[in-house]
């Protein structure tokens, strides 16, 4: 397939897949005019990039990895990294859940106050004092 139907079925930019291709993360075979012909599983390939993009992994943590996915051949240095990142992403995840009881607490306690008619308390801010 070619580059803008590669965009087009995994929804990431003709630009992205370039910088893909010129990270290693990417291969494409070159027709006899220079233009990129990909394999139908480039598609995989790109969603797995962007989803190790996401998970915060830079490219070339990713470049290293890709053998791996590609042959199931890894070192025992890339694993320790892989591991590594895989606790990133876990503290990751518990600092998001406990951001997000904080704002379900902050959402309990406006809505209360909204069916009681009672203002928010103004926490932590200087310049509010409780009226008396």
């Amino acid at each position: 397939m070619r580059i803008g139907e590669l965009a087009t079925r995994t929804e990431v930019s003709v630009r992205a897949l370039r910088y893909y291709e010129e990270q290693g993360l990417l291969g494409a075979e070159r027709s006899p005019s220079g233009q990129r012909r990909y394999s139908a599983d480039a598609v995989d390939r790109v969603l797995l990039i962007q989803q190790l993009y996401a998970a915060g992994l830079p490219s070339r943590t990713i470049a290293e990895l890709m053998p791996c996915v590609i042959d199931g051949n890894a070192t025992p240095e890339l694993i320790e990294r892989l591991a590594a990142e895989r606790k990133r992403i876990d503290r990751q995840i518990t600092d998001l859940a406990a951001t997000r009881d904080r704002l379900d607490s902050v959402i309990t306690g406006a809505t209360t106050n909204l069916h009681t008619g009672r203002p928010c308390p103004a926490t932590g801010s200087p310049t509010t004092s409780p009226a008396i």
